[in-house]
């Protein structure tokens, strides 16, 4: 692991772990999901140093009281910038407005933030699907609206969260 990767890591587990933060369906400890959005990154065909930190770092801001600005600090303009395309920026209207709007702004963000923001769908969809399958249902068709609108990231990982999707409609009878 390089430095930027490594200190991502140190930063990311420090910030999830200062406010007890804990994935919600297992209580493992929550750096377990960037760490796993990481290693999808890797499985992309072009990815880099910074998708990698900026993978392990995507929930910071969202989440803890990191700002885009330690961020920047931190890791450089280069990571802050798409960490901050990967923190959710819609909170107008209710949730089926601000997840549209949320799906129109993932397909303006750069390709390496599309990757990443791929990365992510397919960890919390395997995590969703298979600990609320009720939920799940609302979710799927948030997911699909993001993948129509996200057509410049990784072509592998799109087809792989879209698979997940097909999986959906056989294990817990998705209907889109």
């Amino acid at each position: 692991m390089n430095d930027l990767v490594s200190r991502a890591l140190s930063f990311a587990t420090e910030a999830h772990t200062s406010v007890e933060q804990i994935r919600k369906y297992t209580g493992e400890p929550y750096i377990n999901h960037p760490i796993e959005v990481m290693g999808i990154v890797k499985t992309a065909a072009h990815h880099n140093d910074v998708m990698l930190a900026a993978a392990l770092l995507h929930d910071t801001i969202e989440d803890t009281p990191v700002t885009r600005e330690d961020v920047e600090r931190e890791f450089g303009a280069e990571v802050a910038q798409m960490v901050w395309d990967l923190t959710d920026q819609c909170h107008e209207g209710n949730r089926a407005a601000r997840k549209a709007a949320e799906a129109a702004r993932l397909g303006t963000i750069s390709s390496g933030a599309q990757t990443v923001k791929l990365a992510d769908i397919i960890s919390n969809t395997a995590s969703i699907v298979a600990h609320d399958p009720g939920f799940a249902m609302k979710y799927l068709r948030e997911v699909l609206r993001a993948l129509e609108a996200m057509t410049q990231g990784d072509a592998g990982l799109h087809a792989r969260a879209m698979a997940q999707i097909e999986k959906a409609k056989d294990t817990i009878g998705f209907n889109p």
